[in-house]
């Protein structure tokens, strides 16, 4: 898709494509780039392997050479049950068609279970850059509880030739101080063994809902999420895109006492456009050290173009890393999903498309 046809697309009501971020300006911050792991990476504490698992993901696909990423995730089958999940799809069943949708998508990777991985690694692994998604929530307790349990061992995963290992924290959880142990010990394995590291910041509590208002994707809640997840030395920041701000404040009313905050972190970092509210993830992440994917979230149909787009166009504007779709890809006809990563792809490639 050229420009013409991604802002007809995504529309310009929300002034996404002009907008100037004036809060935190690009100058500010460690901009994605062709140079990014020399510029940013080559000075810190990762291994000369780590590095090179980095460049592998960074020089594959469509988007290779140019800073930005674009990954199939699909890890639905054990998160969302397989039924559900691929009941639109039943070729995606098959772990196969997934490595495929990515390679014929031009994802920079594929980022799927161990055990998916172990049964076709063999065959893809030199292929396309696949990351091992090592924990996962289950949905066969009754009740449905939400906790993310380690399914395989970081060396089981180097071993199905993946060259990063991908997990989920649940930020805020009864379960979170276990988790972050756990995710911690992992990504020191993964380092050791020159492997790549993404952490899923995904908040997770019932009190984060206040007065009928969900702030599970506020950007000041998000954005403490990011700054714990890149303490822990993860190499990619995956989060939600945000669709409000204010948690703290609206979290802290009637009497209740939680985190810290202060009035300039809404007053001279962050606006409430969508663009700002994205940079200040950004800004969570190191000032852009540790580059921040958002996901594509569900499918939603006929709006999941539009959609898919404007993520990208709001993550690249706010100086993000790129876009991690996989619902609104293999949750389609085969060669639609193929369509969809390629126009998340042009979003990259499109020069007038630049950061705010």
């Amino acid at each position: 898709m050229n420009y013409r046809q991604i802002t007809d697309l995504v529309g310009t009501d929300e002034n996404l494509f002009t907008y100037q971020c004036q809060a935190v300006t690009k100058q500010t911050l460690n901009l994605p780039g062709p140079d990014y792991i020399d510029r940013i990476l080559l000075a810190s504490a990762r291994s000369n392997q780590t590095l090179r698992s980095l460049e592998t993901i960074y020089n594959s696909g469509r988007l290779s050479g140019t800073g930005y990423l674009s990954i199939l995730p699909v890890d639905q089958g054990i998160e969302h049950s397989a039924g559900a999940s691929f009941s639109a799809n039943r070729m995606y069943f098959d772990p196969e068609n997934i490595v495929r949708l990515a390679i014929e998508g031009g994802c920079n990777a594929v980022a799927t279970t161990v055990g998916n991985l172990a049964i076709i690694g063999r065959k893809y692994a030199h292929k396309i850059p696949m990351i091992a998604k090592i924990n996962h929530n289950e949905l066969l307790s009754c009740p449905n509880k939400h906790d993310q349990i380690m399914y395989a061992s970081v060396k089981n995963a180097w071993n199905t030739g993946a060259v990063g290992i991908g997990a989920t924290i649940y930020f805020g959880s009864k379960e979170f101080s276990r988790q972050l142990i756990a995710v911690s010990n992992a990504f020191e394995q993964a380092h050791e063994l020159g492997m790549a590291t993404i952490l899923w910041c995904y908040l997770r509590n019932e009190n984060f809902v206040e007065d009928e208002v969900d702030y599970h994707t506020s950007a000041d809640l998000t954005g403490q999420a990011n700054y714990l997840g890149v303490s822990l030395q993860a190499d990619l920041i995956k989060q939600k895109l945000p669709e409000n701000n204010g948690g703290y404040e609206a979290l802290n009313r009637y009497g209740k006492t939680f985190g810290k905050y202060t009035k300039e972190m809404y007053s001279q970092l962050c606006t409430a456009h969508p663009i700002d509210l994205c940079r200040y993830q950004v800004l969570n992440c190191y000032s852009g050290r540790i580059g921040l994917i958002n996901s594509g979230g569900p499918s939603n149909g006929k709006d999941d173009f539009k959609d898919a787009l404007r993520t990208a166009v709001i993550n690249k504007r706010a100086a993000g890393t790129g876009v991690i779709a996989g619902r609104k890809a293999f949750q389609r006809p085969f060669p639609e999903g193929v369509e969809l990563l390629n126009a998340i792809q042009d979003v990259y490639l499109e020069k007038q498309i630049d950061i705010a």
